[in-house]
């Protein structure tokens, strides 16, 4: 009999990672000082691995781009599972993180369209007018969006490895992601930008190394049972849970998919569009059948310390398979307006991830700028990484308000994807107005997150000249 094996081959290869990775972050004191998370380790073990060793063998990463994708899209079920916090009326909520993502979402398209028309008009007049979206795409919305959108631009322009740029993109975010999302950590505990609270956690030898020591008899409890094991195991029925409700969101978004084909092809276009950011459509599912659950008092039966343990199962396991899909090989056509892109883009962007999170947000202010820079610069599951480093249980509402503030960004965001296919036909057509028009509207989304950052933003602030503007109780 034949059965397929690539899934689980792929896990255990990921397992096998992970667990050099934690004897690693258990032994060096390079890890250790600067807390770099295991899954990032074990990402960055596999990346040559699965480039230069595995495809001898005939073994491809398409599975592992299948298990980072559906592992994202489940995290969001779990998160919005689980019992909410009851907001305090200084809580800043979705909004404020809707809007700093949609604020990067603006710059990045603003600097990577006017980083092209200069590198079009001096060393590179055959570059395709669309390249400097592709930073946004891969930095904000990541490699699924990306390479999807760059594959039916390749197809309309008769390119060929598009999608493999957008990829390219994708992988340079998770670099700067990962190892400036580290550094940015440490800067803050130098700088006291986080609290004591946060700076006693991070100081403790289980938290350095990673394990816990064998000489420690009070270890911390993970979870509570809400079920008779004799007749269901309550990890079972947690996570049972969560893979009904993603199943509930893949007909969801098939349903969606089919009505919008009926309206054309920009339907088709947003249709597809859709299941880039699919999480999205998880997590409102996810907030749907919690609400069933509650209105027939079945709520009870879900332990958001079991639903902890099936998050940080899916975000290891997400990270470590999307770093190890990332393709180095593509890097060698585009390699320097991908270089230009990036730095120059990515510079920018992290200065005013910084500046904006510390004067924009109330509560929470370094964790809730950590999880922006984390989806601004790299993609949301190095992001949950990064928050798990200083937040390893999700006790702050930032990743739930992200959540939220996700779905907000996506209603605001349509007309964006819509026309973002207009410097397309400016490279079709030779006709500079449609690329000029794009430019413009990602001006007026600038604008408008600028003029939302001044009403927010404490008095005085742009007369600050440190990044990190302090306040009193930091």
């Amino acid at each position: 009999m034949n059965f397929h094996w690539d899934v689980f081959i792929n896990l255990g290869i990921i397992s096998i990672a992970l667990l050099i990775a934690t004897f690693i972050r258990s032994k060096v004191k390079f890890f250790q000082k600067y807390l770099i998370p295991n899954a990032l380790t074990a990402g960055f073990i596999l990346l040559p691995l699965y480039n230069y060793v595995f495809p001898l063998i005939g073994f491809e990463t398409a599975s592992l781009k299948d298990i980072a994708y559906h592992f994202l899209g489940m995290s969001f079920v779990v998160l919005t599972l689980r019992h909410t916090q009851k907001k305090s009326k200084e809580n800043d909520g979705a909004l404020p993180m809707a809007v700093a993502t949609l604020y990067q979402y603006a710059i990045q398209l603003v600097i990577g369209l006017l980083l092209t028309f200069l590198m079009i008009y001096t060393f590179r007049p055959e570059l395709f007018h669309s390249f400097g979206v592709f930073m946004p795409l891969g930095f904000v919305l990541g490699p699924g969006q990306a390479m999807s959108i760059g594959a039916n631009w390749g197809s309309m322009m008769s390119i060929e490895g598009l999608s493999s740029v957008g990829l390219t993109f994708a992988a340079i975010g998770f670099i700067i992601c990962c190892f400036g999302g580290i550094y940015l950590i440490n800067f803050a505990t130098r700088n006291n930008w986080i609290t004591k609270e946060d700076l006693e956690y991070m100081g403790k030898e289980g938290t350095r190394r990673g394990i816990f020591s064998r000489k420690k008899k009070d270890l911390p409890v993970g979870s509570y049972l809400t079920s008779e094991s004799e007749a269901i195991d309550t990890l079972s029925l947690h996570t049972g849970l969560v893979l009904f409700t993603y199943f509930l969101s893949y007909l969801l978004l098939l349903g969606l998919t089919k009505l919008l084909s009926f309206a054309g092809d920009a339907g088709v276009q947003l249709g597809d569009s859709l299941w880039g950011i699919s999480f999205i459509f998880a997590a409102f599912t996810g907030m749907l059948v919690r609400r069933i659950l509650i209105a027939v008092k079945a709520d009870h039966i879900v332990n958001n310390m079991a639903m902890n343990r099936v998050s940080g199962f899916l975000v290891d396991y997400m990270v470590a398979a999307a770093i190890a899909a990332i393709s180095i090989a593509v890097v060698a056509s585009y390699w320097l307006p991908i270089l230009i892109v990036s730095i120059v883009g990515g510079v920018i962007s992290t200065w005013a991830v910084i500046f904006i999170g510390s004067r924009l947000f109330k509560t929470h202010r370094f964790f809730r700028t950590l999880m922006i820079f984390g989806v601004s610069t790299g993609t949301l599951s190095t992001a949950l990484a990064l928050i798990r480093v200083v937040d390893p249980d999700f006790e702050t509402p930032v990743v739930e308000d992200y959540t939220f503030g996700a779905g907000i960004v996506f209603l605001f965001a349509i007309p964006l994807i819509l026309f973002m296919a207009w410097p397309v036909k400016t490279f079709l057509t030779g006709d500079w107005i449609w690329f000029w028009m794009f430019f413009g509207l990602s001006v007026l989304y600038l604008i408008g997150c600028t003029i939302y950052f001044v009403i927010k933003a404490p008095r005085h602030a742009f007369k600050k000249q440190q990044i990190w503007l302090k306040k009193k109780s930091d």
